[in-house]
């Protein structure tokens, strides 16, 4: 190797290295964070882990790119929840595929467990309903158990925003629910 490009090359090496390291540090920080966006979106656990471990991939690719890296937990809640929206997407047409397909066969359910499940689809409906603006939120609140100023950082809105649609959305749900 030439004598002016070895110093040159530790350089880039030992940057990916630092971008490696800085990467795990984060990507540990937000393990169970990417699972619940994507648990929450598609309420199937192995669909979610699927989303989660792909959402870890697009971070590795595009870590370098990341300018503002003390953001990288709310770019990582967007990117997961984008590829969750689509994993759904691609679900749902793939349900209707199947089914123009084949026959539906009714299985008896017991009565609670139909009841339970009717309750869950009809929540999950409605919270399908909400605009982004205010399902997200909600989501991450409500569902994934954040603190409003953890919600307020990963969307990058001021917590009294956050609060507002919390209320707004949860307003939504009790008058479509009731």
């Amino acid at each position: 190797m030439h004598e002016f490009a070895s110093p040159f090359a530790a350089g880039l090496v030992s940057g990916e290295r630092a971008d490696a390291g800085d990467l795990e540090r984060r990507l540990a920080g937000s393990g169970t964070l990417a699972f619940r966006v994507a648990l929450s979106v598609l309420r199937n656990r192995e669909d979610a882990e699927d989303v989660a471990q792909e959402a870890f991939v697009r971070a590795h690719e595009r870590f370098p790119a990341i300018r503002d890296r003390d953001r990288f937990r709310a770019w990582l809640v967007r990117v997961t929840w984008r590829l969750a929206l689509d994993r759904r997407r691609a679900n749902e047409r793939r349900r209707a595929r199947e089914d123009r397909a084949t026959p539906r066969t009714s299985a008896q359910d017991g009565e609670s467990e139909a009841i339970a499940r009717y309750e869950a689809t009809r929540l999950w409906a409605a919270i399908d309903q909400l605009p982004e603006k205010l399902r997200m939120p909600l989501v991450l609140a409500s569902i994934d158990g954040h603190s409003v100023g953890d919600v307020a950082r990963l969307l990058r809105i001021p917590e009294g925003t956050v609060k507002s649609r919390l209320f707004d959305a949860r307003g939504r749900l009790k008058e479509w629910l009731s």
